[in-house]
């Protein structure tokens, strides 16, 4: 049959990513506590496109992905990467899946147990000869602002934030494993109290008593995670924002710090 795709292309303009987004699609991903846990990713997935080609060839995006959708982990992205690269005769690709991830977590006081859904990310990039893997996950938190502990009688406002932590782990040149979980336990350390699903009133006693007594500022819990981050001999690079929203504004306030 005709292939339109294989066609020259005589405007002589290259595409630097051309590909397919909103994919959804199921996986496995290692599980600490599990060994696997099976979700559902939202994919996108690009290459560039050399100026003489006339377009791209989508299905081989999906083929590609499917033939690894049983073990994604940071040693697998390096091959369908290549794969991509190789089926679609490109010099650079780009990987980004989004799942929730779920973690069954135990209420501080009574021990009753739920799970609780994190939104993660893997994210790839092969360019160069260079491959890049980048572990994503947002942690829900609560944050007590330290001024107005200080400044009130009684109480002082607080509210629920997004801790986002973008990481990158090597040990001797060789990507390494950096757990989900650990990466949600360091966030909620370097917070005033954490998130739960299910809380009974010994549990919200204890969580709210936790938060009034660990006050931090978007600013506090950024230079929190970066110190803890930096002291791990497997982080090569990372990137954390901290976003709060406000309980008593009607705006947010973040902070990033980017380490290398």
């Amino acid at each position: 049959m005709v292939d339109v795709q294989n066609r020259p292309d005589r405007r002589g303009i290259p595409i630097n990513k051309v590909g397919v987004n909103q994919l959804r699609y199921p996986i496995v991903v290692l599980d600490r506590a599990h060994e696997k846990q099976h979700t559902i990713a939202t994919v996108s997935m690009s290459v560039n496109l050399n100026e003489h080609f006339k377009g791209t060839h989508m299905s081989r995006f999906v083929e590609v992905l499917n033939e690894h959708r049983e073990d994604m982990t940071m040693w697998t992205l390096p091959h369908i990467l290549y794969n991509l690269k190789k089926r679609l005769q490109a010099e650079c690709a780009h990987l980004e899946m989004e799942f929730p991830y779920f973690i069954e977590r135990s209420a501080p006081v009574s021990g009753a147990t739920a799970l609780m859904d994190y939104q993660c990310a893997f994210i790839g990039d092969s360019l160069n000869g260079q491959d890049d893997f980048t572990l994503r996950v947002k942690v829900p938190v609560t944050s007590l602002c330290p001024c107005s502990k200080e400044i009130s009688d009684y109480g002082a406002h607080n509210q629920r934030g997004i801790i986002t932590v973008d990481v990158r782990g090597e040990r001797d040149g060789r990507p390494e494993m950096i757990w989900i979980e650990e990466v949600v336990e360091i966030a909620e350390q370097c917070a005033s109290a954490p998130v739960y699903a299910l809380l009974k009133r010994p549990d919200e006693r204890h969580v709210t008593m936790q938060a009034y007594d660990n006050p931090a500022f978007v600013e506090d819990i950024v230079r929190n995670l970066a110190l803890r981050l930096q002291n791990d001999e497997r982080v090569v690079w990372f990137r954390v924002q901290a976003e709060n929203y406000e309980s008593i504004h009607n705006h947010n306030a973040f902070a990033c710090i980017e380490w290398a």
